[in-house]
């Protein structure tokens, strides 16, 4: 069984982008939805995911980040479900998958040596302990970089979008309105640098209808907040 898990920190943000890249890759899969926030340990979903999942099922996801709030939890639930033999893909580091790791090791121990006795059973289960250990050492090593890769892209991402907001006004742009005349949501607040992101009456290249197909946003509410953070009225 294949399932696809999509985490979003709270049901205000869209979880479409997950969704559609995971069945582009697994048309097939059973797709399971969680919004919790960052602050909270309690995924019901994923708990219910877990119970159910068996020996050689498969869990994608869009990303590592998406597995776990951190990587120490992220490496812990990797190591956990690995030794289950539950297959997990990851669509933007395919190079942590759980497949790459045991082609990897089944690679390593086959080429240096082959079983003939008890004698070579040993070292042999030896050696493989000790590539074990070495590996799964470089599966948390990679789990922690492509936390951090995710951090600095959100981090890029609000410097990219202060770059933006002080060239447009820099251009004689009034990015925003007048304090005090809109009252801003946590909604608006987290999608418009996206609009000024993607958007190609901003820095991106997307039309209108691409932009609110891949924010999730319906029309009326798309063109509101493009009118906000180009200061038009209303």
């Amino acid at each position: 069984m294949v399932y696809g898990y999509c985490r979003i920190s709270t049901r205000k943000q869209s979880i479409e982008r997950q969704i559609r890249n995971i069945k582009n890759e697994y048309p097939n899969a059973v797709i399971i939805e969680e919004a919790y926030t960052g602050t909270s340990l309690n995924r019901p979903e994923w708990n219910k995911l877990c119970k159910r999942l068996k020996k050689h099922d498969t869990v994608v996801f869009d990303s590592v980040s998406r597995m776990s709030r951190n990587a120490s939890e992220g490496f812990g639930l990797y190591k956990e479900l690995f030794e289950r033999q539950i297959c997990l893909v990851f669509l933007k580091e395919r190079h942590i998958d759980t497949q790459a790791y045991k082609e990897a090791l089944n690679g390593i121990v086959t080429q240096s040596f082959s079983s003939g006795d008890d004698a070579a059973d040993e070292l042999v289960n030896a050696i493989m302990s000790a590539v074990n250990k070495f590996m799964m050492n470089k599966v948390e090593q990679d789990i922690y970089k492509a936390f951090e890769q995710s951090e600095k892209e959100v981090d890029d991402l609000r410097q990219r979008t202060r770059e933006g907001i002080e060239t447009a006004r820099l251009n004689g742009k009034q990015i925003g309105t007048v304090k005090g005349t809109t009252h801003e949501t946590k909604k608006s607040k987290a999608v418009k640098p996206l609009i000024i992101k993607y958007s190609r009456d901003f820095e991106g290249t997307l039309s209108d209808k691409d932009c609110m197909k891949l924010l999730g946003l319906a029309n009326n509410t798309f063109y509101k907040y493009k009118r906000e953070l180009k200061g038009l009225s209303v």
